[in-house]
C-alpha cells in the first residue's frame, strides 16, 4: 500500500483501476534513412495508418453526436476532414520523397513546420488549426508506432485518471462518465482542472508530484477528494473503510436534495442567493438539478480551448444564448474572456512572457485587441435578448481599465444598433474584484460598476504573492489571511455604501467552512460548483446571521490565518451537526 499527500481540488471518494495517461509519443519518433526502393513501402504504411486512424475517429464522432452534444462532436469533424485532406496528404509524399526519411520523421517534420507557421499567423482561426493538427498527428503517430494508446475519449470503463497534468482541452472532451477520479502531479486547488473536475462533479487531489511516477496501470487507487489523499493498492480494513464513507457521501448527498427549493435564508431572516459556476453551456441544466438561482460566473474563455472551432461571433452567440434560453428568467453573468497567467490559450497567446501572472492578461489583452473584444461583447449583446443577461470584466485593477471596457461596450452596441441587429439596451455591467489595487479603490469603481463578484482564486493569489499553480507553494495561499479579509470587507462595504450588490464567484465561495464567515462579513450572492450548493445552503439555513456577523468581527480582529482557521473551526463544530 502507498499513500500520497497532495491537495484535496474536488470533494468526494472514488475507487476505481488507475488508468495511467501520459502521452510521450512525440518523444519516442525515430528517424532514419530509407532507400528509393523502400519509400513506397513507407507511403504505404502511411496510408495505413491514416484509414486506421479515420476509422477511429467515425467511431468518436458517432459516440459524440450519441453523447456530447453537437459542440463536442465537432471537433472530430474537423479531425475527420484533416485525415483526408489531399492536400496535406501531397506535402507529406513530397517531403517523404525529398528527404528519404522514414514516415513517421516526415509526419513529424511536417507537423512541426505546420503548426508553428499557423502559430504565427494573425488569422485567429488559423491559429486554432494548431491543436487539430497536434491531435491528428499523435493519432497517426500512435499507428504507426504499434503504440496502443486510449484517448481520455476513449475509455471503455470506469478509471481513476492518473496524470501529470490535464489540459483543459483534455478534460472537455474526456468521457467524464466513466472517470470516477483524478490524481495528478501538478496543479493546485484553483487551477482549471479543478476547477473543471468540481464543475463535473468527479473528485480530485491535485499537487501529488510522483503519482504518474509510482502509479502502474490497473493498480487498485483510492482518490479522497476530501482530505487530499492519493491511496494506492489499499489493504483490506482500508478498503473497506472508503468503501463505506462513499456510501455514506452518496447518502447526504441524497439527503441534500430536499433543500433545492428551499430559499436560502438564515435562522433569523436573511435571505443570500447561491449561483452557479459553470465553463461550459451544457453545465447549465446541472446547476438548476441543484438549485442553483442563476449562474454567476460563465468562464467565456473555455469556448476557445475547444480543437478545431474558431470562436466567432455567431459560434460565441449560439453558445452564450444556450446558457440564457436553458435558465430561463435567472440571471447570468458571464466573464469576459480571462486569459493569461495559469490560464493560456497557446491559440491566441503565442508570445511568451516572464512573468505571465502578472503580464498580459484578461481585461489588458481585450483592449489591446480591440476588434477581438467587440466580436465577443457583441455575440454577448445579441444574446441578451434570449435571457437575463449580465455582463463582468476580469481582472479590473482600477477605474481607468473599466471605463475603458465600458467605452468599448458602448462602440459595440453603436455597430449593432447600426447593422439592426436587436440587443437589450439595459444590462448590469460589473467588475470582478480580484487585485489589491480595485479592492482598495471598490469605493471608486463602485460608482461606474453595477455590481462586484469577488475573485478569491486571484485575490488570494495578488495579496499574498503565492502562485496558485505552484504546488511547492500552494500551501501558503491561505483565503483566510487577515489581508484577504480585510480586503473581502473593504469591498463589500464599498458596494454597499454605492448600493450596488457584492457577490464571490471564486472558489471561496463554496467552501462550506467558509460560508458563516462570508455571511458575517454581508456578502449578498455567493456562487459556486453547482455540486457545493446544497451544502451551503443547509449551513446558511443552519446559523443566525447576528451569530455570523460576531464571528466575522472576531475573524477581522485575528492576527494570522491560524487564529482564523481555528476561530471558525471551534464555531462550526458548536453550531452545525455533523
Amino acid at each position: 500500500m502507498k499513500e500520497f499527500k497532495g491537495i484535496s481540488a474536488s470533494s468526494g471518494v472514488a475507487i476505481g483501476k488507475a488508468f495511467l495517461y501520459v502521452d510521450d509519443v512525440f518523444s519516442q519518433i525515430p528517424r532514419y534513412t530509407i532507400t528509393r526502393d523502400e519509400v513506397e513501402l513507407e507511403w504505404a504504411r502511411f496510408l495505413e495508418a491514416v484509414l486506421a486512424a479515420e476509422t477511429e475517429v467515425l467511431e468518436l464522432l458517432e459516440r459524440a453526436n450519441r453523447e456530447m452534444g453537437e459542440e463536442q462532436a465537432k471537433i472530430f469533424e474537423s479531425h475527420l476532414m484533416m485525415l483526408r485532406d489531399e492536400d496535406l496528404k501531397d506535402q507529406i509524399q513530397t517531403k517523404l520523397h525529398k528527404s528519404s526519411q522514414n514516415i513517421e520523421w516526415v509526419l513529424w517534420d511536417i507537423s512541426r513546420e505546420l503548426t508553428q507557421k499557423l502559430s504565427n499567423s494573425s488569422d485567429a482561426y488559423l491559429q486554432e488549426r494548431v491543436v487539430d493538427i497536434f491531435d491528428v498527428s499523435r493519432r497517426i503517430l500512435h499507428k504507426l508506432l504499434f503504440i496502443k494508446k486510449v484517448s481520455l475519449a476513449d475509455l471503455q470503463e470506469e478509471v481513476i485518471l492518473v496524470t501529470h497534468n490535464l489540459l483543459p482541452s483534455d478534460a472537455l472532451v474526456m468521457n467524464k462518465r466513466l472517470v470516477k477520479g483524478i490524481a495528478m502531479d501538478m496543479g493546485g486547488p484553483t487551477s482549471h482542472t479543478a476547477i473543471l473536475a468540481r464543475a463535473f462533479e468527479i473528485p480530485a487531489v491535485l499537487g501529488l508530484s510522483r503519482a504518474t511516477t509510482e502509479i502502474k496501470n490497473g493498480d487498485l487507487v483510492i482518490v479522497d477528494g476530501n482530505a487530499g489523499h492519493i491511496i494506492c493498492n489499499p489493504n483490506k480494513e482500508v478498503l473497506e473503510r472508503y468503501q463505506r464513507m462513499a456510501v455514506q457521501l452518496k447518502k447526504m448527498a441524497e439527503d441534500l436534495k430536499s433543500l433545492r427549493d428551499l430559499p436560502a435564508e438564515t435562522t433569523d431572516g436573511c435571505r443570500v442567493t447561491l449561483k452557479a459556476n459553470i465553463e461550459i453551456p451544457e453545465e447549465a441544466p446541472l446547476a438548476l438539478q441543484h438549485g442553483a438561482e442563476g449562474i454567476g460566473l460563465y468562464r467565456s474563455e473555455f469556448l476557445f480551448l475547444t480543437p478545431g472551432q474558431s470562436a466567432d461571433e455567431e459560434r460565441q452567440y449560439r453558445a452564450y444564448k444556450q446558457v440564457l434560453e436553458g435558465m430561463g428568467s435567472l440571471p447570468v453573468t458571464i466573464r469576459t474572456l480571462d486569459v493569461g497567467g495559469d490560464k493560456i490559450i497557446p491559440d491566441l497567446q503565442a508570445t511568451e512572457e516572464k512573468n505571465p501572472l502578472l503580464g498580459w492578461r484578461a481585461i489588458r489583452f481585450c483592449l489591446a485587441h480591440k476588434e477581438f473584444f467587440k466580436t465577443q461583447l457583441k455575440a454577448l449583446l445579441r444574446s441578451s435578448v434570449h435571457g437575463n443577461l449580465k455582463i463582468m470584466f476580469p481582472m479590473i485593477s482600477g477605474i481607468e481599465e473599466l471605463e475603458a471596457a465600458l467605452a468599448v461596450l458602448e462602440e459595440s452596441k453603436a455597430e449593432l444598433a447600426a447593422s439592426g441587429k436587436a440587443f437589450s439596451e439595459k444590462l448590469d455591467v460589473g467588475a470582478m474584484i480580484e487585485i489589491p489595487s480595485a479592492a482598495m479603490t471598490a469605493d471608486i469603481l463602485a460608482k461606474k460598476a453595477a455590481f462586484f463578484s469577488i475573485g478569491t482564486n486571484d485575490l488570494v493569489q495578488y495579496s499574498l504573492a503565492v502562485d496558485r499553480g505552484n504546488e511547492r507553494i500552494a500551501y501558503l495561499a491561505q483565503p483566510f489571511h487577515p489581508a484577504v479579509l480585510r480586503f473581502i470587507k473593504r469591498t463589500i462595504d464599498a458596494a454597499h455604501e454605492e448600493g450596488i450588490p457584492a457577490a464571490m464567484c471564486g472558489e471561496l465561495a463554496g467552501n462550506p467552512h467558509a460560508t458563516a464567515l462570508l455571511l458575517g462579513l454581508g456578502l449578498d450572492e455567493f456562487s459556486m460548483s453547482a455540486a457545493s450548493i446544497p451544502l451551503v445552503k443547509k449551513i446558511i439555513r443552519s446559523v443566525s446571521l447576528k451569530d455570523c456577523q460576531a464571528l466575522a468581527s472576531a475573524a477581522l480582529a485575528c492576527s494570522s490565518y491560524v487564529e482564523v482557521e481555528n476561530l471558525v473551526t471551534q464555531w462550526m463544530r458548536q453550531r452545525i451537526a455533523s
